[in-house]
């Protein structure tokens, strides 16, 4: 069974992976304006985000719209919506399961179920970290090949803004969570069955008589 400081680190990873999820699924900073080559207008600068677009002046005004149509958006947009949101779904149930079987709370008494239960929400922290790191790297990825797409004009080319490196951070945090708390959780070997058998054993062995 994991240690309780060991699930202590494991939380602190995991409500942080968590917050950074919320900020990077929330914050309208996943694409920004590249101000590269010819494209040298700095009074605004546009930002992109899953939910709305945002353009920031340079005296500091901004103002933000929402998508029209969710059926408009590109397919990672749409994809980055539902898996954050999946992430930040399966991040605050596997913090509650852990809560629940950590050593350091007495919810479940059962002292067998703990390591089960600290080892479920382990693997549920490790899937919700790859769930947020799959649609940072698509919309990355995208990023960088239109950027060096020369038939795509300065002005509507972008940069990776801030919640992609917020959500590589996030995914890594909950993948480190889960990764302790599955090798720190595992059931010890051996049962008391075995040892319980052979105590009943002896117990009969001074009933029988030998000659």
């Amino acid at each position: 069974m994991g240690s309780v400081g060991v699930q202590i680190v494991c939380v602190a990873l995991g409500v942080l992976g968590l917050i950074g999820v919320i900020v990077c699924c929330a914050v309208p900073r996943w694409k920004v304006s590249s101000f590269t080559g010819s494209n040298i207008v700095v009074a605004q600068s546009s930002q992109e985000g899953l939910w709305t677009t945002c353009v920031v002046q340079s005296t500091g005004q901004q103002q933000c719209k929402n998508y029209d149509s969710l059926l408009v958006l590109p397919s990672d947009v749409q994809a980055a919506r539902a898996l954050t949101i999946i992430s930040c779904m399966i991040s605050c149930l596997s913090l509650l399961i852990l809560f629940c079987g950590a050593d350091f709370t007495t919810c479940v008494q059962n002292e067998d179920a703990k390591p089960k239960i600290s080892l479920m929400s382990g693997i549920g922290l490790l899937l919700a970290g790859i769930l947020v790191i799959i649609p940072v790297s698509w919309s990355a990825h995208n990023v960088v090949q239109d950027f060096n797409n020369p038939l795509i004009a300065a002005g509507q080319k972008r940069e990776l803004g801030a919640c992609i490196f917020v959500g590589w951070g996030a995914g890594v945090l909950l993948l480190l969570a889960g990764g302790l708390l599955c090798c720190f959780s595992r059931p010890q070997s051996g049962s008391s069955g075995g040892t319980a058998k052979y105590y009943s054993n002896n117990a009969s062995a001074p009933g029988k008589n030998y000659v």
